[in-house]
């Protein structure tokens, strides 16, 4: 569905459908049938939340930006809860695209600190290896603006470039003891 294949999607979705039971069940039901306002949905937080996160997402490029905040909101503070970091990271990445202002977690201690949110994400994904033009595709935003925001972070991290963002990231993930 996000790929814009909605055809194959339909078509895959069918043919699964078409082996299990007739009664489901009530999760099977929240997963095929995405109702958000099923109270059954409580039950697994984790889909409820990746179905808040779709529809949110599906919103915002409705421009629907005031609708699309507290389904974001909600399955934000639910990935946390559970620590599910991708879908973390996937819901502050559409809550920014909405303006919001997303708080990072407590303890994220490092060179990042001094970063927001976006520049962190950017920075984390350009010292992977990404280009530009791929981290602009994965956050949806232009590749000059993904330029802008590491240029801006390069002063804040000390550094002179793009080469050095491997040893930042490195130092954050397995921070050197006696240090």
């Amino acid at each position: 569905m996000r790929a814009e294949r909605r055809l194959e999607a339909r078509t895959l979705v069918e043919h699964a459908l078409a082996r299990v039971d007739p009664a489901p069940g009530p999760r099977l039901e929240q997963l095929t049938a995405g109702p958000l306002a099923d109270p059954t949905g409580d039950t697994w937080p984790f889909e409820r939340a990746q179905l808040q996160l779709d529809y949110g997402e599906w919103l915002r490029r409705q421009r629907r930006i005031n609708d699309a905040k507290p389904l974001l909101v909600t399955a934000l503070e639910t990935f946390r809860r559970l620590g599910a970091a991708p879908w973390t990271r996937r819901a502050e990445s559409e809550l920014r695209a909405c303006g919001v202002t997303v708080q990072a977690p407590q303890g994220a201690p490092g060179a990042l600190d001094g970063l927001t949110a976006q520049q962190r994400e950017i920075v984390i994904l350009a010292g992977h290896g990404l280009t530009n033009g791929e981290i602009a595709d994965r956050l949806f935003l232009s590749p000059r603006t993904v330029a802008s925001h590491l240029y801006r972070s390069y002063p804040k991290l000390g550094i002179a470039g793009r080469r050095q963002l491997r040893d930042i990231i490195d130092q954050r993930i397995t921070p050197r003891a006696g240090r």
